[in-house]
């Protein structure tokens, strides 16, 4: 999305040198309204800009897709010698996507879930936008309402006959934007690993370095945690919850910068695997009902996080389909509490291109 903003200050930027050139050099409103546009377009193509020997762009205008995606997510909290960790069942989502070029959008829902109604279509939604040099992704997930203790650690408490047991007093949510660039564009092409937007012709790899921007949610009801851990437990037993496990409402943002590395490897015509890896250095600061108690600079507030993606993709040009994984793993940590979220996703998907660009339709 970031690279909207820097596409409209080009476009106002242009438009003022323009006019002042017009004004001082005389020309027409046509003349000077017909080098902004290709001046633009030219800024814009720049970003796409890769060698055919390596990387075959895409043929077509449109592209249609249905997918559907099965998530994995693990979630930790921790407070001195104290720790629970909650997670749902897998959830397996489906959704239609439709791309134009750099742009893809979508949108997945839960199949249980399915309907018009009580909020169950909308659980994620994903915008991109991608090019030979740079990519953009903005998200947004939310989960809740069907968490499992899956480990308690209490002291002396035996922790597997809280195995499964039911627990809809949490909240989790992320919101936010990552921007990524590909340091060797015009031969690796990311895309065609993740958006299907172009074809890898021979196996290559780059370094990438990204910015991120992540607003993270958490509501936690710790008395109904203590209900449901008591529920398990012997007559007259009672759960001693550290302060810290206390959590009520903490909003805290995530502020990160990442580098990696990603390859493809061609190993058959049309086919390509692709392997990637960034780690993410993440400063994050909260505010809400349990927010950090400093409010300046703080080194600990300073986490290590971390990316994965994996993909097999079948791309005859007309065609499509594949299998893709990505995993992120996400720490925050106070005085108080320690969070661990891990989030998985893995993608199957078939896809269609259509409406032959200009340039190859006259080669036919």
């Amino acid at each position: 999305m970031r690279l909207l903003p820097i596409v409209l200050m080009l476009v106002v930027a242009v438009a003022a040198g323009a006019e002042e050139h017009r004004e001082a050099s005389g020309l027409s409103a046509d003349s000077v309204r017909h080098k902004e546009i290709g001046l633009i377009r030219e800024t814009i193509r720049e970003l796409d800009r890769t060698e055919d020997d390596y990387i075959e762009p895409q043929h077509y205008e449109f592209t249609v897709m249905l997918q559907t995606t099965r998530t994995f997510e693990n979630f930790v909290l921790r407070s001195n010698d104290q720790s629970i960790t909650l997670a749902p069942d897998g959830h397996t989502k489906i959704g239609p996507f439709f791309g134009w070029r750099w742009f893809f959008f979508g949108y997945t829902f839960d199949i249980k879930d399915f309907g018009f109604g009580g909020g169950g279509l909308l659980k994620e939604f994903d915008f991109s936008i991608y090019s030979s040099k740079i990519g953009v992704d903005v998200f947004r997930r939310h989960s809740g309402s069907d968490y499992k203790i899956r480990d308690v650690r209490l002291g002396g408490i035996d922790g597997e006959r809280f195995e499964g047991v039911p627990f809809g007093g949490v909240d989790v949510g992320m919101t936010g934007i990552n921007a990524y660039y590909i340091f060797n564009h015009k031969h690796f092409s990311y895309p065609a690993a993740f958006s299907q937007s172009t074809c890898q012709k021979i196996s290559c790899g780059s370094w990438m370095a990204g910015l991120g921007y992540v607003r993270n949610t958490l509501d936690l009801d710790h008395e109904a945690l203590k209900q449901a851990l008591e529920k398990r437990m012997d007559h007259g037993e009672k759960v001693q919850l550290d302060s810290g496990m206390m959590v009520n409402d903490v909003k805290y943002s995530d502020f990160s910068l990442s580098a990696g590395y990603a390859y493809n490897w061609v190993f058959a015509k049309d086919w390509l695997f692709c392997g990637s890896a960034q780690m993410a250095v993440s400063y994050k600061t909260s505010y809400g009902g349990h927010a950090d108690e400093k409010n300046r600079f703080d080194i600990s507030k300073v986490n290590p996080d971390f990316v994965g993606r994996f993909a097999v993709v079948y791309n005859n040009m007309r065609w499509y389909a594949g299998l893709s994984a990505i995993f992120r793993t996400s720490n925050y940590s106070t005085s108080r509490f320690k969070t661990n979220n891990m989030y998985g996703t893995i993608n199957a998907y078939i896809g269609y291109n259509f409406v032959l660009k200009k340039k190859y339709r006259k080669k036919k």
